[in-house]
């Protein structure tokens, strides 16, 4: 097929170098005309995705239309904050019924929709998929096994992105519940962000595991109350990427995290990243999401206090774990 990827990050350079290796034609675009110069000398991204060296073959462009022309399928991989005015910009290009696969994780801060209904605002004439899963671009790139889930409410569609992207080291499950594995791929950031601060405290794996596993249950709980499914956040795009994002050393959001454990803000923290942070920006959606939906989420509400009241990370950490006495679940009941 014939396959633009919209942003030339990490994790589009990795899924350009694997949908080569299924014999698809792929053509790059970014924004910036010195990574593109750079990716056209190197074939390679040498900042974000050192050693990974993309086929000959891959073509590079800032020329949005250029890029658009005569292709079947559209992954937009650039960061969530980007996602609607780079949507914007290609809808004039996009032909009645192609396909997108969205691979940005996150929410869109001030509307609160999910990235998929975003670009279905911008883009009504395509068909959306999205893929997400524990697939940090590093391992990718260099071809690791991998294990990810597409979904679409359209069972075909859904199939059609799983025969594109799937190949022996990058396997492709699909499901139907696109709300769950959008959400479990944007809160599982701000969870990694406070594993992250919990190592920059010099706390131990009894925190992390703590961290993980009440997070698991608190992206359940908002993402139950908005349509998804229980099994997605045990699934892959949940309990998966939730695991994979808060212990890799690939991990942006942990890393951040981490540095703010140690004392720096939130701006500092991506600063010395030199990456998108997509957990900063998913933060205060998610807290917003769970008070308009009534859904207690302790770790997310500690974690917007740190990223923006000010809060230590030792303060706000003490906060969490001298709450009021609870029930592990709230639905379980003594007879």
């Amino acid at each position: 097929m014939n396959i633009c990827i919209l942003g030339a990050g990490s994790w589009g350079i990795a899924l350009a170098n694997l949908l080569t290796k299924n014999n698809h034609s792929i053509t790059v675009w970014s924004i910036d005309p010195e990574e593109v110069s750079m990716l056209k000398e190197y074939s390679e991204h040498r900042s974000k995705l050192p050693g990974v060296i993309l086929p000959g073959t891959v073509e590079f462009t800032t020329d949005m239309e250029a890029a658009l022309k005569d292709k079947d399928l559209v992954v937009m991989a650039v960061p969530s904050p980007f996602v609607r005015t780079t949507a914007q910009s290609a809808s004039s290009y996009i032909k009645d019924g192609e396909i997108i696969v969205n691979v940005a994780k996150g929410i869109e801060d001030e509307s609160l929709k999910r990235l998929s209904v975003v670009i279905g605002e911008e883009i009504p004439q395509a068909r959306i998929a999205v893929l997400s899963g524990p697939s940090h671009a590093e391992e990718v790139g260099k071809l690791m096994p991998t294990t990810v889930v597409v979904g679409s409410e359209d069972k075909e569609l859904a199939k059609t992105v799983q025969d594109i992207f799937m190949t022996d080291f990058f396997r492709v499950y699909t499901s139907p519940d696109v709300i769950g594995i959008e959400l479990g791929g944007a809160l599982k950031n701000v969870i990694a962000l406070a594993a992250g601060i919990a190592d920059g405290l010099g706390c131990g794996d009894n925190t992390k595991a703590a961290l993980i596993t009440r997070g698991i249950y608190e992206m359940s709980e908002l993402g139950t109350a908005m349509g998804g499914k229980p099994e997605t956040f045990s699934g892959l795009s949940g309990t998966g990427d939730l695991i994979v994002t808060c212990a890799s050393q690939h991990s942006r959001n942990r890393k951040a995290g981490f540095l703010m454990g140690q004392g720096k803000t939130y701006q500092e923290a991506m600063n010395e990243v030199k990456m998108v942070v997509e957990g900063v920006y998913s933060a205060k959606a998610a807290l917003k999401l769970s008070q308009l939906y009534s859904v207690e989420m302790p770790i997310v509400e500690n974690v917007n206090k740190i990223l923006f009241e000010g809060y230590s990370a030792k303060e706000a950490l003490h906060s969490l774990i001298t709450r009021d006495k609870k029930k592990e679940a709230s639905s379980l009941s003594w007879k």
